[in-house]
């Protein structure tokens, strides 16, 4: 019902329920004294007056004289919209300035932990979207096609972009590393991994699971984001070397690189 929108709206704005149905009932009648406000929005008669005066102290609501009658009248729904539209952006400007001017500790970066996918992907398109030379990503279709529109932005403003994708994509962007091993990853880690890294300064990591279980991280720490690059970058190192020579690694190490990926052994396939 659009009258409770309303007021839901005016109190996520800072009214108070009563104030906000009055303001409500005083628009829609034009002209009312306060019993006749308190009839109408069912704001308890004890209250009404005390409701009125908050309203009048914020230029709502104005005394007129009507057959000898106190009544109110209401700062019509348009010029509320632009009194508020004035000071929110005179409070976000004198907020950014300040902001800008508080003292902050040096070299300070925290690892925020991720449990909420929609906030993965929240931080991932914002590092995205701020790249400015280079990305480099690990994905899965899924992912891809929520940051795709992102990154093929990103690629026409030069910035340099390589991606290791799990599975054979529907669609490319920038350089593209095909990983040869998808099932077995994932039911290894029984998730998608997502790992990215922009312009050696932010990554977002994490391990996505079935109903968007999420477990990541997300950090300007230097370590943390070295540790991502280096992990992706060795991943697309192995990517080429895989892509060149997969018949002999097979030959070497069996299906699905069996005896290359057992990390506590150092054996070859028996011939």
């Amino acid at each position: 019902m659009v009258v409770n929108r309303v007021r839901e709206t005016l109190k996520d704005l800072g009214f108070s329920e009563y104030e906000a149905r009055a303001y409500i009932s005083a628009l829609k009648l034009q002209s009312a004294t306060a019993y006749e406000l308190a009839q109408d929005s069912g704001i308890p008669t004890s209250k009404i007056y005390e409701t009125v005066g908050r309203l009048r102290e914020k230029k709502l609501l104005f005394e007129v004289a009507e057959d000898k009658k106190k009544k109110f009248a209401p700062l019509s729904g348009e010029e509320f919209l632009d009194q508020t539209r004035r000071l929110s952006d005179q409070l976000l400007n004198d907020l950014t300035r300040d902001l800008k001017s508080l003292p902050q500790a040096k070299e300070v970066s925290f690892i925020w932990n991720i449990h909420d996918y929609e906030f993965l992907m929240e931080k991932s398109l914002k590092a995205i979207e701020e790249a400015e030379s280079t990305i480099l990503l690990s994905i899965w279709p899924e992912e891809l096609e929520k940051v795709h529109g992102a990154l093929e932005s990103a690629t026409l403003h030069g910035v340099r972009t390589a991606i290791i994708h799990f599975g054979e994509p529907e669609m490319r962007v920038g350089q593209f590393f095909i990983h040869p091993i998808k099932d077995t990853l994932y039911s290894e880690r029984g998730g998608r991994g997502f790992t990215l890294v922009a312009d050696s300064r932010v990554a977002v990591m994490g391990t996505i699971f079935e109903k968007r279980k999420v477990e990541g991280a997300w950090s300007e720490n230097r370590g943390f984001v070295l540790l991502a690059e280096d992990y992706l970058k060795h991943d697309i190192y192995i990517m080429k070397i895989v892509h060149r020579f997969d018949r002999e690694l097979i030959a070497k190490f069996g299906k699905q690189y069996a005896k290359l990926r057992d990390i506590f052994t150092d054996r070859e396939k028996k011939q």
